[in-house]
């Protein structure tokens, strides 16, 4: 994801959403991480940035504007650190605040936290989100569907203004299709992502991430028919022209895409002793 200098720190995109910048900016988080104030009054917080310092003063000087006190509770939508590392300055900020999550596969969470199930409900003023598992980029990955305006808040699954990434270690292609494709079975009209602007147009974004998914699944078939066998070389033919900066994550992409495939029999791979492995069709 490229940064986006102009991108605005605070924004209120609409009558029950008011957005804060986390501060975060970089090559994989553009202009930074998205929370979200979601609420009449006493907002409930999506996500708390990656515990950037000046965020705080940002958040305080937003929920002034706003006339809010205080957040009335914190939802995660998953443990990636952009998301879920401002976690403990909220908590020293906003004294007793309450923190939610789904609690999946998590080593460490930094403090108590209530666990989310998929389809639990969250009510605040005025407001009413529901809780969805979507899994792929993260396992415990929670988008947020705002009943109210048919909107949803899609943390790393859909972002604005590019694709997400599925890490190794706890990504899965699979998974994340199948994240999709549920939305597809819900009524979306916007999407609210962690990274990026607004996305009016919900439905032709998530046949959009369908569509590249399945593109890039033909590329890495059509590279391994062409011998191209490692991840290194299908990354520098596939992504020829993207910036070679990211060309670590596009990898870790590609993995996930063979990974897919080898469960599917469709490939097999080839481990070599001190180097890549090699991956052929089967």
């Amino acid at each position: 994801m490229s940064r986006a200098p102009e991108f605005p720190r605070t924004a209120t995109p609409s009558g029950l959403v008011g957005r804060v910048l986390g501060l975060n900016p970089g090559l994989m988080t553009g202009p930074g991480t998205n929370t979200y104030l979601v609420g009449r009054k006493d907002p409930i917080l999506l996500d708390t940035g990656a515990g950037v310092p000046e965020y705080l003063p940002l958040l305080a000087d937003y929920l002034k504007q706003r006339g809010w006190p205080r957040p009335s509770r914190i939802l995660l939508t998953h443990r990636h650190r952009d998301h879920m590392g401002g976690v403990p300055q909220l908590r020293e900020m906003f004294r007793s605040i309450g923190v939610a999550k789904m609690i999946y596969r998590d080593a460490e969470l930094p403090g108590p936290m209530e666990n989310l199930a998929d389809g639990a409900t969250v009510t605040g003023a005025g407001v009413t989100l529901v809780a969805i598992h979507t899994p792929g980029h993260a396992s415990d990955h929670l988008c947020y569907y705002l009943a109210e305006e048919k909107a949803l808040f899609t943390g790393d699954l859909i972002l604005g203004g590019t694709t997400t990434v599925i890490p190794p270690d706890d990504g899965d292609l699979a998974d994340y299709m199948a994240s999709l494709r549920r939305l597809q079975g819900l009524d979306v009209r916007r999407i609210y992502p962690a990274h990026g602007p607004v996305i009016e147009d919900a439905a032709a974004k998530i046949q959009e991430y369908i569509d590249h998914r399945l593109m890039r699944e033909r590329q890495i078939l059509d590279a391994l028919g062409d011998g191209l066998h490692t991840i290194p070389e299908m990354v520098a033919r596939i992504y020829a022209d993207v910036s070679p900066a990211l060309h670590y994550a596009a990898g870790m992409s590609v993995h996930s895409h063979l990974v897919k495939l080898k469960r599917e029999g469709r490939v097999r791979e080839e481990f070599v002793p001190n180097a890549p492995s090699r991956w052929r069709l089967v």
